[in-house]
């Protein structure tokens, strides 16, 4: 009998601790009764009556992200694509999302497939490798909408891979390559273009300094022209001056010296002369000097005949 009733004690505890339960932070339980929806459960100390109160289902608050297979879809242009999504979603009411569809991943995918499909069939094949955000905005708009009624808000919604036919991959490889060559043969004529500015800019500013150098030089040879001939015609004027200087002294000399009429006579011959050995065509003799150099030819006319 003690036996029977610590058997049953501990079975009443075990059924007492059973009806206690702790929802932890981020999650909610669907508590229901004899089958029925009794209430959503949230964080904290909670107790539920035994036999009668059941744990439905466990509810994950947090957003979550589910990555679906590559779908097939079809342009504008009738061009066969494949294309693969990423969801993020969160569940903003326990009780829609518990009672609302029956598998909601499911439901989302074939919701983001079918949706997909619409949005991309109205695009051709550049519009839909260049409108990734457009896309991603109309899907995130259209399933929000739809998945509102389960308890689901999608919070985005994006394009992981958008994978073409091979023939298409192709096309595009070789239109980047050939863009790529393009951009290349620009990039290096701008560069021979630079270049033969550059070359041009070196010889113009060689020619300048040249220039520059050739007028200095020109400069400095007139300069050392015009030095030059001014030194000689200081030196001439110099001996010019030093000649008559002396002749004037020599004239001093012999008027000092008493010098008579016919010293002075001769010293006009010896500059007739002298003047004689130059190079003149016509010479202009004073009449005293003719009428001395007549009596100087007799006089050595007189000696030859003796």
């Amino acid at each position: 009998m003690e036996l029977l009733i610590l058997v049953l004690f501990v079975v009443v505890l075990v059924l007492l601790a059973s009806c206690i339960k702790i929802v932890p932070q981020a999650y909610a339980y669907v508590v229901e009764r004899l089958g029925a929806y009794q209430g959503t459960w949230s964080v904290g100390l909670h107790f539920k009556v035994p036999i009668v109160d059941k744990v439905a289902k466990k509810i994950n608050l947090k957003e979550q992200v589910v990555d679906f297979a590559p779908q097939p879809v079809i342009t504008k242009d009738n061009v066969t694509m494949r294309i693969d999504t990423v969801v993020f979603f969160q569940i903003t009411d326990p009780k829609m999302f518990a009672y609302g569809v029956e598998n909601p991943i499911m439901a989302i995918e074939n919701l983001t497939a079918t949706t997909l499909r619409n949005i991309i069939g109205d695009l051709e094949l550049d519009q839909t490798l260049t409108s990734r955000e457009t896309i991603n905005t109309k899907m995130r708009a259209s399933l929000d909408e739809a998945t509102d009624p389960w308890g689901i808000k999608v919070n985005r919604v994006e394009l992981k891979n958008i994978i073409p036919p091979a023939e298409i991959q192709n096309a595009m490889e070789r239109q980047m390559k050939a863009e790529r060559e393009r951009r290349e043969a620009v990039t290096r004529a701008e560069g021979e273009k630079k270049a033969n500015v550059t070359v041009a800019e070196g010889k113009k500013q060689a020619a300048i300094l040249e220039a520059e150098a050739e007028k200095q030089s020109a400069i400095l040879r007139a300069e050392a022209q015009k030095e030059k001939m001014i030194r000689e015609a200081e030196g001439e004027a110099e001996a010019i001056l030093k000649v008559q200087q002396a002749t004037a002294d020599g004239i001093r000399m012999i008027r000092e010296a008493g010098a008579d009429e016919a010293v002075l006579r001769i010293k006009g011959l010896e500059a007739f002369e002298k003047a004689a050995d130059g190079k003149a065509t016509k010479i202009i003799i004073p009449s005293e000097i003719q009428g001395l150099a007549g009596l100087v030819a007799s006089v050595k006319e007189l000696a030859d005949n003796k």
